[in-house]
C-alpha cells in the first residue's frame, strides 16, 4: 500500500483504493466485542480515518472521543459525518470545523483539495481563463516539495485527487458538451 500523498506512478491502477471490498461490515474485535463499519444513520459502509483527523477536524472537545477506530461518512445526504465503529458516538456537520467536500458535493465554492484550496469554482475559473486544467499536476507538484496535510486538513483524512479528479472530468465533459 502506498502513502495517500504519494503521486501515481504510470502504470499504477488510479482508481484503486487502500479498502478491500471483501472487508466485512462487522468485525469482531479479539475481546469479542462488534466494530460496525456502517454509518448508524444512512447505513453506507464507512472508510477509516486517523486520529489526528478528527483532532484536526472536529469542534467539540478532544475528551469526547473514544478509544475505538472511527470512520467517515461520504454520504452527500447524510448529517453525519464521524461515527465510532463501536457504536457509541457520531458526528454531525455542526460539529466540525471545516465545510466537507462529500457532503455538499453541488456547492461550487467548496473545497475540493483543502491543502491547496481548491474547488469546483477555482477549477472551472482556470479552465476557462486558460483553456485547460493544471490542477492535478499542481497538487502533485505540492505532494513532491511535502506541502501536503491531507490527513490534518482534509476531513476524509486522506488524499483528495480521486475528488480532485472527478472535478476535474466532470468540468472537462461540461465543456464538451457546451462546444
Amino acid at each position: 500500500m502506498s502513502d495517500c500523498c504519494t503521486p501515481l506512478k504510470a502504470g499504477n491502477d488510479k482508481n484503486a483504493t487502500a479498502e478491500s471490498c471483501c472487508t466485512p461490515a462487522v468485525a469482531t474485535k479479539e475481546d469479542g466485542s462488534a466494530q460496525n463499519h456502517h454509518c448508524p444513520i444512512c447505513g453506507q459502509k464507512g472508510k477509516k480515518v486517523g486520529s489526528i483527523t478528527l483532532k484536526a477536524i472536529l469542534n467539540v472537545s478532544l475528551l469526547a472521543l473514544r478509544d475505538t477506530p472511527y470512520l467517515f461518512c461520504r454520504t452527500a445526504d447524510c448529517d453525519v459525518v464521524y461515527f465510532s465503529a463501536d457504536g457509541t458516538q457520531s458526528f454531525t456537520k455542526g460539529e466540525i470545523r471545516v465545510p466537507v467536500y462529500q457532503k455538499e458535493p453541488t456547492d461550487e465554492t467548496m473545497p475540493v483539495c483543502y491543502c491547496f484550496r481548491h474547488s469546483s469554482a477555482t477549477i472551472w475559473a482556470k479552465w476557462l481563463a486558460t483553456g485547460t486544467s493544471r490542477v492535478i499536476t499542481e497538487i502533485n507538484s505540492g505532494i513532491q516539495a511535502g506541502q501536503c496535510a491531507c490527513e490534518v486538513r482534509n476531513p476524509q483524512g486522506s488524499c483528495c485527487l480521486g475528488n480532485v479528479r472527478a472535478v476535474v472530468k466532470q468540468v472537462s465533459q461540461t465543456l464538451i458538451e457546451m462546444a
